[in-house]
C-alpha cells in the first residue's frame, strides 16, 4: 500500500494521473480530474456512458490524438473518425473484452499536404498501437492494477470519504 505523503509526491511527478469518482445516484457516478473535467458514468441504464464504453472511448481518443497530431504535421484532416468495437466476456479469467478492433477513418483535403498526410496515415496508425497510445498500450501489456481500501482516519488518502457538506 502507498502512504499518504508517497501518493502527494507521485502527484507532483510529471508522469501522475488520477482522476475521482464520486456517487451521484443509484448506480451513477460522476467522474472528474484536476482541470475541472466531468463525466457521468452509468450501468447502462441511461444515457450515460458504462465503464466498458469508456475504456473503448479512452482508446479510440488517445489513438485519435496521436494520429493527428503526425498526421496534421502536413495538414488539419477533413475528417476524423475512429470505431472501436469488442466482445464483453466472462470466462475462466473473469469479465473481459476481447477481439478489440479500432477502425480509423481519417480524410484530408485534395492537394500535396493533403497527398503527404495520407501517406502518413499507415505508419501514424501503425505508431500509435505499437507505441504512442498510452490507453491502449496499457492494456495490450496487460498492466496490473492495484485496489486498496481508504483510510477513513487519513484526510490526506484521495479515496477516503468527503466530509459531509
Amino acid at each position: 500500500m502507498t502512504s499518504s505523503a508517497e501518493q502527494q509526491q507521485q502527484q507532483h511527478d510529471d508522469t501522475w494521473r488520477g482522476v475521482e469518482l464520486r456517487r451521484i445516484g443509484a448506480g451513477r457516478y460522476l467522474a472528474s480530474n484536476g482541470r475541472g473535467g466531468v463525466l457521468p458514468v452509468g450501468r447502462g441504464a441511461d444515457p450515460d456512458f458504462t465503464p466498458v464504453e469508456l475504456l473503448l472511448a479512452a482508446i479510440a481518443g488517445c489513438s485519435a490524438v496521436d494520429i493527428e497530431l503526425v498526421t496534421g504535421k502536413r495538414v488539419d484532416p477533413d475528417h476524423v473518425h475512429l470505431a472501436v468495437e469488442g466482445h464483453k466476456t466472462r470466462d475462466q479469467d473473469g469479465n473481459h473484452l476481447t477481439g478489440l478492433r479500432v477502425t480509423v477513418d481519417l480524410g484530408f483535403p485534395a492537394g500535396a499536404d493533403g497527398d503527404r498526410a495520407r501517406s502518413m496515415l499507415p505508419r501514424a496508425v501503425e505508431q500509435t498501437r505499437d507505441r504512442l497510445c498510452t490507453v491502449s498500450r496499457t492494456v495490450q501489456l496487460a498492466t496490473p492494477v492495484d485496489y486498496h481500501l481508504a483510510d477513513p482516519a487519513d484526510p490526506a488518502d484521495p479515496a477516503a470519504p468527503a466530509e459531509p457538506s
